[in-house]
């Protein structure tokens, strides 16, 4: 009998094991994916959704070193295609969920208020907060803006590099930098700690994918997740957090 026990634990553990899901998502989501993965556990009892958040490409390679990740949510397409391009996604399960958009936001108290692009080069902006391009997504979209503006160079000189999107939020609201680069979202989950100053324009738009990881060991769970944040009550959620339906 006391085997008989001592196996059914093993199972009852076991089966809770698999009914985890691990959903690494960009640092921009975490207060709408932590909503969503709440609605998706209520509406599949017995299911816990762990999150993961970081910089699109520091979640990238978190996978691609075999971090046990069943569903993958990145703030571009590009780090989405790095993944496709490293076999790393189940075939088919790519889908685009959300739209968001860049802004140049800057302290409550700001002395100078930058109005383009062109502004952030002038003397009274000395230091401007934007996600290191070479693993975050928003800095490759400023990066981007501020050289097809023509003033990267001038700019440069005064970034201060962020390990995530969240990271230049907390900057700007603290008064650390006196701007920085976020997206609306992000402004809009501190709007008595920033201020947006204008929008910048992103050729081609700013799309977030989301894909089931190949080899996951919750496949089903993962392909009834990504069915979830791009069912209405999904989109609801991430409409609710300012973001934008594909």
């Amino acid at each position: 009998m006391k085997t008989f026990y001592a196996l059914l634990l093993v199972f009852v553990a076991s089966a809770s094991q698999a009914a985890d899901l691990t959903v690494s998502a960009a640092s921009s989501l975490t207060e709408s994916f932590r909503d969503i993965a709440g609605a998706y556990e209520k509406a599949n009892p017995g299911t816990k959704v762990d999150l993961n958040f970081a910089a699109s490409g520091v979640l990238l390679q978190q996978i691609a070193r075999g971090a046990p990740v069943d569903v993958f949510a990145s703030a571009d397409q590009t780090t989405m295609d790095q993944a496709a391009g490293q076999g790393l996604l189940e075939a088919g399960s790519r889908q685009i969920f959300a739209e968001n958009t860049l802004w140049v936001v800057v302290p409550p108290q700001a002395g100078q208020r930058p109005t383009s692009l062109a502004g952030l080069a002038a003397p009274g902006i000395e230091r401007v907060a934007i996600g290191n391009p070479d693993s975050v997504p928003v800095g490759r979209y400023a990066r981007s803006a501020l050289q097809q503006a023509g003033v990267w160079s001038a700019v440069q000189a005064k970034t201060i590099s962020t390990q995530n999107v969240r990271q230049s939020l907390d900057y700007v609201a603290r008064g650390e930098v006196d701007a920085g680069f976020v997206y609306a979202t992000d402004a809009q989950a501190m709007p008595d700690r920033v201020q947006r100053a204008f929008q910048v324009p992103v050729a081609g738009g700013i799309t977030y994918p989301l894909a089931q990881i190949k080899g996951s060991a919750n496949a089903a769970q993962a392909g009834r997740f990504i069915a979830f944040v791009r069912s209405p009550q999904g989109q609801a959620i991430l409409q609710r957090h300012g973001f934008g339906s594909p």
